[in-house]
Order: structure tokens, then sequence, then C-alpha cells
């Protein structure tokens, strides 16, 4: 991946047909938009939670990090995401990822499968034995509740070892995030990324950027550019669009307000996976409402539409 710092990783949303089959032509579209509009430094393929990948099958997931890495088509670097509670299901996907050449591999820090939080040797021990068998570099996703909830000391072990090269940060926690940007990016361990409600203090912090869904990532994207060009008053207004948009609709999920917004804009990515149901009647009223009072515009879409 080229040394651009910040960074904006961005997974591109899965749309399902009535079948329940992902779409291949919305697919398409939804690439194009995080590498045309959102200005992605790198795509991240079947590898957060956003992106439904645990409601696939190991067959559809595979195809999935391959279509995506087809229609990325060479425009930026692809990260697939392999997370498995299983070590051998999760080398397998980065054999399958290495195969169909993509740039590098994402992983959840896992649960213990049989239940409970992992210590410290569990995790070293299961990113130990995937490092062994993939020659890929490797990006440690962060994001207790669907994984482990790492402590600070735990987190910079694991940075240390050979082959993470890139850690991606759910935690809104500005005491972890700063000291962890110190203690990883500003060492020199791997590059640390945030999410979009850490955006710009990431950005002042030195970190390398974030990762985020559409269409967020279009505002987030406004702001990196801001930021770079000094700007500080219109990154500041960029990154206050993000106090409301998602959580103010985040008992819906991530997922729901995503494709919410991208068929807002023009550019659906369907409905979520069932039975989890897409934004309806007022929520779905008062967001489309707030949006309109933020930078996405649908004009955004066009490059995307063609």
């Amino acid at each position: 991946m080229p040394n651009d710092t910040p960074g904006l990783i961005v997974p591109p949303l899965t749309p399902f047909d009535s079948e329940l089959r992902i779409d291949e032509g919305l697919l398409q579209r939804q690439v194009d938009y995080v590498v045309e509009e959102c200005g992605a430094t790198m795509v991240v393929a079947a590898g957060v939670e956003a992106q439904e990948y645990a409601c696939l099958t190991l067959a559809q997931r595979k195809w999935l990090i391959e279509k995506t890495i087809e229609f990325v088509d060479g425009r930026r670097p692809v990260m697939a995401g392999i997370s498995h509670p299983s070590f051998k299901v999760a080398i397998e996907l980065a054999d399958h990822a290495a195969a169909v050449s993509a740039y590098g591999v994402q992983i959840l820090a896992p649960l213990r499968p049989f239940g409970g939080a992992p210590d410290s040797a569990d995790l070293i021990g299961y990113f130990t034995r995937i490092l062994g068998e993939t020659a890929l570099p490797v990006m440690l996703y962060l994001n207790a509740g669907p994984g482990a909830d790492l402590s600070v000391d735990t987190t910079v072990e694991l940075a240390k070892l050979e082959g993470i090269k890139y850690i991606k940060e759910s935690s809104r926690d500005l005491s972890r995030v700063s000291r962890l940007i110190q203690q990883i990016d500003h060492a020199g361990l791997a590059r640390y990324y945030t999410t979009m409600q850490m955006l710009l203090i990431t950005l002042e912090l030195g970190g390398s950027g974030a990762t985020m869904p559409p269409p967020a990532a279009a505002i987030g994207r406004k702001l990196i550019t801001a930021y770079q060009q000094g700007d500080i008053e219109q990154a500041r207004r960029l990154q206050q669009q993000f106090s409301r948009f998602p959580s103010q609709w985040m008992h819906h999920g991530l997922t729901p307000v995503m494709k919410a917004a991208m068929q807002w804009l023009g550019n659906t990515a369907g409905d979520p996976y069932p039975p989890y149901k897409a934004l309806a009647g007022d929520d779905r009223q008062t967001l489309e409402d707030y949006l309109n009072t933020t930078d996405l515009t649908a004009e955004e879409t066009s490059h995307a539409q063609r």
C-alpha cells in the first residue's frame, strides 16, 4: 500500500438479491463508489460486520473477496477479510486471498469459540499460527462485541508480531486511542487507523487515518482533504456531521443505517440480510432529513452509476 498519510480504508456494502445471493451488478456499483467518490486509499473485501460477511457461506465469502478484487481492478490495494474463530479456516481464506491477488488480509481478534474472553497468550497463539502460514500483510481488526476486547498492553504485544502491519481500532475511547497511536504508530510497529467518530482527533494526534463504510466515507474523504489543506475549520465542521450520523439511528445497527443512506443517495445496496430489517417510517425520514443537512449529495453517485 502506498504510504499515504492520512489514509481512508473503505469496505463496500454487500447487496443481496431476492434469493439472498450477492447481487453482482450492485456490488460493482458499490465498489466504484468507494473508489471514485470516497477516494479510498484501500478497499476491504468481506472484512467488517457492516459487510454482513458473517451471513455468508465460506464459498460465498471467497466469491465476494474475488469479485471485489476484480471490480477494484488494480485501482486500489484490497485487504481481504479472513476473520474466523478457527485459525485453520482463516488460513484457508488467506490462501484464497493470495491466490486472487489480495494485497493483504484483515483478521478480527476473536472471542474464544467456546465462550469467554481470550487472554494474551490465546491471541498471540492464534495470530502466530496464521502469520506463520501467510506472507500477506495483516491488519489486526479490533472490535469489542463481535470480537475480543483487548487491553492496551495486549494490543501493543500483538502489534509487535512480524507480519501485522496495520491495526483497525473501533474504540471511541480517546485515552486508549491516543496511547495506542503513540505506542504503535509513532513507535513504527504498525499503521494505526480508527473510525469515523475519531477521525479528526486521530489526524491531529498523528494516527494513520480511519476506516469506515460508505457513504460516511464520502464525508471522511472531504474531512481528510480539508485537514491536508490546513482548513481546520472546515475539517471541524465535517467532523460534527458524525455527531448524529450514524449514532442517532444506531439502535437499528450500522448496516441498516448505511444501506438506507446509500439508497437515499440513489446508489442502492439493497436491504440488510434477513431477518434484520431496513430502516423505515419516522426513523427513515429523520435520517434522510439529517442527510440533507450534510455534505453528502446525490451527485456523488454520478461517476459510480456510469
